[in-house]
């Protein structure tokens, strides 16, 4: 009898917690976020994702309930791989480590937990990856201020390429620390030659794309860049760097589709919003722009180029401490008649 009332006990322990896991879920406000429907995100490639997105986290939220380990979902931390996120020493190896464990592993995410910072250089995260990939950034990334570390490529810092269905938030900072290259740039010294300065956040090539929740600052140049990419969510991001730093826009749309950005506060240098060619069905809603040169469309048309801007929204944006409100730019052209 003993026995029978312990086994009771148990059971209802865990129906307790099972019932209290999933009123978490339903009431979490990141899950109604990440699988909220839109227009223009209806292809069964998308809807896949969302499906495993609110499937994950359901095993992330529920895990420490259980004391078990998701069978679906592959946690890789990069302190595990020689991280030490002291800001002095450099992870970028640790992180390429955790990296290709992820993208050569079924459903998984990428960790960079809170409370530390991670020193790094230039570094890619290339696909095509086996499955679903969530990169959790938590602490801060930090970018070397060394320009000789960038003698490889000095136009990017962090690069995404090739990656579908690929989730990137945590709450945390990416810092371009980009004092430096402001500081020797020729929009600052006409004296100075005029040299190109890293992309801080660059996603190129990758398809049903989530970005959220996350904090991008002193960007070296252009703060989050997105190209050649389509289906693309993009909220809850703060931007900012100094009104006086010299070409950081703070989000860059060229050549993708279906890009939809909310919710989100850019305060940089230049533009807060850049829009050029090949990019079409372009989304801008609940955006607090300044200071800054505003949102724009261009520049167009440089070198007599055709270029094709088309299908962009913005609603309900906030501009204020901007020289323009939104504006497109084009390149003057002498017509010989």
């Amino acid at each position: 009898m003993a026995l029978l009332r312990h086994f009771l006990l148990s059971f209802t322990i865990v129906i307790i917690s099972f019932v209290a896991c999933n009123s978490n879920l339903q009431e979490d406000p990141l899950i109604t976020t990440y699988v909220d429907d839109s227009p223009s995100y209806d292809d069964s490639d998308t809807l896949l994702f969302k499906n495993m997105i609110e499937q994950n986290t359901n095993d992330v939220l529920c895990l420490d309930q259980f004391g078990v380990s998701s069978r679906s979902l592959k946690i890789v931390n990069v302190r595990d791989y020689g991280a030490k996120g002291d800001g002095h020493t450099d992870d970028t190896q640790a992180f390429k480590k955790a990296w290709e464990v992820v993208c050569s592993s079924g459903q998984s995410v990428l960790v960079a937990p809170q409370d530390y910072n991670y020193l790094l250089k230039p570094i890619r995260f290339s696909g095509p990856c086996k499955s679903n990939i969530s990169v959790q950034i938590s602490g801060s990334l930090e970018a070397s201020d060394n320009p000789s570390d960038y003698s490889e490529d000095q136009r990017h810092w962090l690069v995404f390429v090739e990656v579908q269905q690929l989730l990137v938030n945590g709450g945390g900072t990416i810092d371009g620390k980009g004092n430096i290259w402001w500081e020797n740039s020729c929009k600052r010294n006409k004296k100075k030659p005029c040299k190109d300065a890293p992309t801080a956040l660059t996603f190129d090539s990758c398809k049903d794309l989530i970005v959220e929740d996350l904090t991008i600052q002193n960007a070296q140049q252009i703060h989050v860049s997105f190209q050649d990419s389509t289906n693309v969510k993009a909220s809850g991001l703060k931007v900012s760097s100094p009104g006086n730093s010299p070409n950081t826009d703070g989000i860059h749309i060229t050549n993708t589709q279906n890009i939809k950005i909310s919710s989100s506060i850019i305060g940089t240098g230049d533009d807060c919003i850049s829009i050029v060619d090949g990019s079409s069905n372009v989304e801008a809603t609940d955006i607090t722009c300044g200071p800054g040169h505003g949102i724009s469309i261009g520049s167009l048309g440089a070198g007599k180029s055709k270029d094709f801007v088309s299908g962009v929204l913005v609603n309900g944006a906030k501009i204020s401490g901007t020289t323009n409100g939104v504006r497109i730019k084009t390149w003057p052209v002498i017509l010989n008649f």
